[in-house]
């Protein structure tokens, strides 16, 4: 993979993650799902503020490999959970190919345009099989998102996916097409996502999982400092294989098992702390793709333009002034005016490019009869 930087997130949005599906069959969103995936892109805006900051800080460090360690999990279970629904028909297709399929294409090449720019790179290639940065999110999704029939009719889903993933680790001749082998090694979670009802996200968000939310949490910080400078954070990325990794294949197996069960544990305190009820920021869940792809370019811009040149911006005044900033500038992309504006490429009708479906056709039809029926 063509990767510019070594932290990436994803979102979630009606077409991305079906995240905006009614709530209860009211026509309304469930504001839970949509704080969820706001506060999970401000921890992906932050990730990537810190990644500059990492070198020389152990606390830094140890923060960017904790959040790391559940927010692309998080993300990729709610995908899965709001993709339960989906059978391939052709409304189903068409999102898929408007809200992944051709936001994918266009910002694959602004950012390859882009990088060209920032990284002085003026030759570097426009290939839609190599993602790059965070548009791996978007070609994982639609891969997942198509083999969902499948794992509905599997008996053994989860595990079965956790076998594949393990086996991934074992393979570094699986490439970089597509980033084929970050799909696979975050499949797991993407089927989980499937497997889940209403009631298992209840369950993590009683009293006493809050409680004990802080502790794990807690707990959780200081591993992530003792290991900084034992491990590689880059187990949490998922795109590599554990012989890319320098370490021994038995452990890709191991390190697949032993993240995907301290991930859901995060994971579910995270989702603990989700508040269930409208907040200012629950209007900006519905967003969150917009603040994904869009802040990638601040995030890979403020590199070069030297945001990370002052001596007091890696001191921890200038840390909580980049994590602050991080949060802002995402939260602002997340909003209907941006929306607004770039909802064309992000979520463009494209009627002219398909067939019209027979269903669609007959409510046209049922409609026009209603109206006829009501002038008589």
């Amino acid at each position: 993979m063509r990767a510019v930087a070594p932290a990436e997130g994803g979102p979630g949005r009606k077409d991305a993650s079906e995240a905006a599906a009614p709530a209860q069959g009211s026509g309304q969103r469930d504001a839970f799902f949509d704080n969820a995936k706001y506060l999970a892109i401000v921890l992906v805006a932050m990730g990537h503020s810190w990644e500059p900051l990492r070198d020389g800080s152990r606390a830094a460090s140890a923060l960017y490999m904790v959040v790391y360690a559940f927010h692309m999990p998080a993300f990729i279970i709610i995908s899965g959970y709001f993709s339960r629904s989906f059978d391939a028909g052709p409304g189903r297709i068409r999102r898929l190919i408007t809200g992944l399929a051709v936001p994918y294409v266009v910002f694959e090449t602004a950012y390859t345009l882009f990088t060209r720019w920032t990284d002085q790179e003026p030759d570097r290639p426009i290939s839609l099989l190599d993602p790059l940065y965070l548009t791996w999110f978007l070609a994982a999704l639609f891969i997942w998102r198509l083999t969902t029939p499948v794992w509905r009719h599997v008996r053994w889903p989860l595990p079965v996916a956790l076998v594949i993933a393990m086996l991934a680790t074992l393979s570094p001749s699986v490439g970089n097409d597509l980033d084929l082998q970050r799909t696979l090694q975050f499949l797991p979670y993407f089927v989980l996502g499937l497997c889940l009802k209403p009631e298992h996200f209840r369950l993590v968000r009683r009293r006493k999982v809050r409680i004990l939310a802080v502790p794990v949490f807690a707990a959780a910080v200081v591993v992530a400092y003792w290991a900084v400078p034992r491990m590689t954070g880059a187990w949490f990325y998922h795109r590599d294989s554990a012989e890319e990794l320098a370490a021994p294949s038995w452990s890709g197996p191991v390190m697949s098992l032993v993240i995907f069960g301290c991930s859901l544990v995060l994971v579910a305190c995270f989702l603990s702390w989700v508040p269930g009820r409208r907040a200012w920021f629950t209007v900006l869940g519905a967003g969150t793709l917009y603040g994904y792809l869009l802040h990638g370019f601040v995030a890979q811009g403020s590199k070069f333009w030297g945001w990370y040149e002052p001596a007091w911006i890696h001191r921890p005044l200038g840390e909580l002034v980049v994590t602050a900033v991080a949060a802002v500038v995402v939260t602002a992309l997340c909003t209907p005016p941006v929306r607004r504006l770039f909802r064309w490429v992000m979520e463009p009708e494209m009627a002219w490019a398909f067939r019209r479906d027979a269903r669609d056709q007959a409510r046209e039809r049922s409609a026009v009869r209603e109206r006829t029926a009501v002038r008589e």
